[in-house]
């Protein structure tokens, strides 16, 4: 396939411009229901389990890595192995926090099901509050895509970037909300360039 390098270029550029623009609606998407999943994960005793299916699922991932390097305790748990015992890992101390852009996952709302029946609490991060999904969860954030950020409206290259940056605002808030510190941090991260670099600070410091 022969195309001119300068339409590349401009396709790529077009593409992260789109993604920005996604982006940037979130600003005027927060409200109360924001507030609701703060003060769920703020009060957390247990450990925040974060799942999701497809692509939801890899930014399960990373939501429950920041979490933790923020100083709130998570973890990313599969919900289709939760269908097959996983889920006895769920305590009444848990908040179980479900990502899934419709709400209709039969996976996801099934274990919703089943960790609510143990006692945990159940956000949902969702476009759609109305969904399965929402209706059987204690909070909702609603997160929504502008429409043409995806490739077919399908691929969730951009969704998946939204959805990212809505859950690094709450990882931002609960880390200033419970004071966690850069030794914090430090503590938990010894490893690699950054453990280094927090090393030599800690060093300088005293």
């Amino acid at each position: 396939m022969d195309i001119p390098s300068s339409d590349l270029v401009r396709r790529a550029r077009e593409v992260v411009e789109a993604e920005a623009r996604a982006v940037r609606m979130l600003v005027d998407q927060f409200d109360d229901g924001l507030v609701d999943v703060v003060h769920l994960l703020l009060s957390c005793e247990g450990h925040v389990l974060v799942a999701g299916v497809g692509t939801s699922h890899a930014v399960a991932r990373r939501f429950a890595h920041l979490l933790s390097c923020s100083g709130t305790p998570a973890l990313c748990v599969s919900a289709a192995d939760s269908l097959h015992g996983g889920a006895g890992a769920i305590t009444d101390r848990d908040v179980v926090y479900l990502i899934s852009k419709g709400g209709q996952s039969a996976e996801i709302n099934q274990f919703a099901e089943i960790a609510r029946a143990r006692g945990a609490r159940i956000v949902a991060q969702t476009e759609d509050p109305g969904s399965p999904l929402g209706q059987i969860s204690d909070a909702i954030y609603v997160v929504k895509a502008l429409g043409d950020v995806d490739p077919y409206g399908l691929i969730a290259t951009g969704s998946s970037l939204v959805n990212c940056a809505a859950g690094d605002a709450l990882c931002v808030l609960l880390l200033e909300l419970r004071g966690y510190s850069r030794d914090d941090f430090g503590a938990t991260h010894p490893g690699g360039a950054v453990g280094k670099m927090l090393a030599s600070m800690e060093g300088k410091d005293q």
